[in-house]
């Protein structure tokens, strides 16, 4: 039996995972290589790094939980608007559903028997669907998205947050950048993978921005440690 793939109901996770994971490892690491580049001991280091790691995870779960939650709340208020309407005005709600069947592709006609039968069968359920566009695959799921990035961000902010530890301190700066375009370049791939996209346009995009956002912490770090020799 046939079974096409499809890859939209990837979206809702793979994002708060994607975004996590990078920013778990852009912004250790940026946070890394400033201070390294202003200090030359481990411990404040490390002890940034740590600061980071936490604050950011914790950060990245309670934003995206409340973005989520807050697309929850508009899409729960939605549906209740149209519940209301179609109690109130269902002819103008079922001439509403036609209208949209017939700008899809289909004649007046069908598309007033379309409307007709899904009505009869779920009026608020082919309302939330095709008018509204809410499906179970982009409904929000705040709890859903804020452990993903959690965690995402945990897995992503622990990889600089060993080269901090394990990394010469003289060469940390070197050593945190090249690891973390190893480490963004990987998520890229696996992302796009995950998500069936271009592998080598993600690999450059995460690169070009991840190099961006590190020089400028290291730039930063550099004058700062300057000005306070």
């Amino acid at each position: 039996m046939y079974s096409e793939k499809h890859y939209v109901n990837r979206i809702g996770w793979l994002r708060a995972a994607v975004l996590g994971a990078n920013d778990g490892i852009l912004s250790t690491t940026s946070l890394v290589i400033g201070v390294a580049a202003a200090s030359t001991a481990r411990e404040p280091i490390l002890l940034a790094a740590l600061a980071g790691l936490v604050a950011g995870a914790m950060s990245m779960a309670a934003g995206e939980y409340v973005s989520v939650s807050s697309q929850g709340d508009t899409e729960k208020a939605d549906i209740a608007r149209e519940k209301r309407e179609l109690e109130t005005m269902p002819a103008m709600e079922l001439q509403e559903l036609t209208n949209i069947y017939e700008k899809r592709g289909l004649t007046t006609e069908l598309s007033r028997q379309v409307a007709e039968q899904l009505t009869a069968h779920d009026a608020l359920d082919a309302h939330i669907r095709d008018e509204l566009g809410i499906n179970e695959t982009s409904t929000a799921k705040p709890l859903q998205a804020a452990l993903a990035s959690f965690a995402a961000f945990v897995a992503g902010g622990i990889l600089p947050f060993l080269v901090a530890l394990l990394a010469p301190v003289k060469q940390m700066v070197y050593y945190e950048y090249g690891m973390a375009i190893v480490f963004l370049a990987s998520l890229g791939a696996v992302a796009a993978k995950t998500g069936g996209s271009s592998i080598t346009k993600a690999v450059i995009r995460i690169s070009v921005w991840g190099t961006i956002a590190m020089v400028a912490s290291a730039v930063v770090g550099y004058l700062f440690g300057t000005y306070a020799g």
